[in-house]
């Protein structure tokens, strides 16, 4: 219910236990760092409000009135319920930001979160995470079942009930292994030919599937071949594509090294966009408080 008008600002009623505690409204405009006729204005407010005068005030300074004494005790215990549940609420708030449960997406997690984490700590010493990977639903279900503060995906499309702003842009590219016939194109495949191929790919709710899968409908080239293998891992796939499995659609920020390295080359696709933004997730209606908002602000200056 409803608190009654009187009682929803419990300062006043602090104010005059400052003036029975110390003995003058002075002393009590010190202690509660306001001017003296500040004080007195609140004093008499809190008086017009209750209809009873609660200070007999004389040179030598303030004492309380019989009804002072009634409302000075009555208030003492609703002042001090108050500073008990700030401490504690304070102490609440200190626990939650010594741990902060965070889900991402393979490529997040993998590449740009442990960066991120590093800066993160500079200003959080003590604190511990707890970090998540799987896939962009998984993610989505973790930080709507509360089970992560918040999110990092890759794929296109998010459950309803989440907020989603964008944090980095990523690439994603067509690889092959060196002597496949596609290295050899020096202008690359269409995206037909890319649609029409059966890849090594990831699950089905993986972001990157999904994120290639959206551009090839986008681009006109209907939906793609089934994968001819499905891996869970990104690591697992860039082995299955260097063994001469098949090719792969793969983030640029997880193919890197082996692209420089010459185990895996890159096919560029005509007229194929495959950028792709990555992007933070968290509940619709909550505010990021503590050290989830601070890792957002991370990786928005990290990009």
């Amino acid at each position: 219910m409803p608190l009654p008008p009187l009682v929803t600002d419990l300062s006043s009623f602090d104010l005059l236990l400052s003036v029975v505690r110390l003995g003058s409204v002075g002393r009590a405009a010190a202690a509660h760092r306001i001017s003296q006729p500040a004080a007195s204005a609140r004093l008499r407010q809190l008086e017009r409000q209750l209809g009873v005068t609660l200070l007999d005030r004389t040179p030598r300074g303030s004492t309380l009135t019989e009804a002072g004494v009634l409302v000075a005790d009555w208030a003492r215990a609703a002042v001090d319920a108050a500073a008990a549940l700030a401490v504690a609420a304070a102490a609440l708030r200190s626990s939650m930001d010594s741990r902060l449960a965070v889900a991402a997406s393979q490529t997040v997690a993998e590449y740009l979160l442990p960066g991120w984490l590093v800066t993160l700590r500079r200003d959080h010493p003590d604190l511990t995470v707890a970090l998540r990977a799987g896939n962009s639903a998984q993610v989505a279900t973790a930080v709507l079942d509360g089970e992560a503060g918040l999110g990092f995906v890759e794929g296109p499309d998010l459950p309803a009930g989440l907020r989603a702003e964008p944090v980095a842009e990523d690439r994603l590219v067509v690889l092959v292994p060196p002597g496949h016939p596609w290295s050899r194109r020096r202008r690359g495949i269409t995206p037909a030919e890319l649609a029409a191929t059966p890849l090594v790919a990831r699950e089905a709710e993986s972001g990157t599937r999904r994120a290639l899968e959206e551009a090839l409908r986008t681009n006109g080239c209907g939906p793609a071949a089934a994968p001819m293998l499905e891996l869970s891992s990104t690591t697992a796939i860039k082995h299955a594509v260097a063994a001469g499995s098949g090719p792969a659609v793969l983030s640029s920020l997880a193919v890197a090294g082996e692209i420089s390295a010459g185990t895996l080359v890159a096919v560029p696709v005509t007229g194929l966009p495959l950028r792709r933004s990555l992007r933070v997730v968290w509940p619709v209606g909550r505010q990021l408080t503590g050290p989830a908002r601070d890792l957002y602000a991370v990786a928005r200056r990290a990009t």
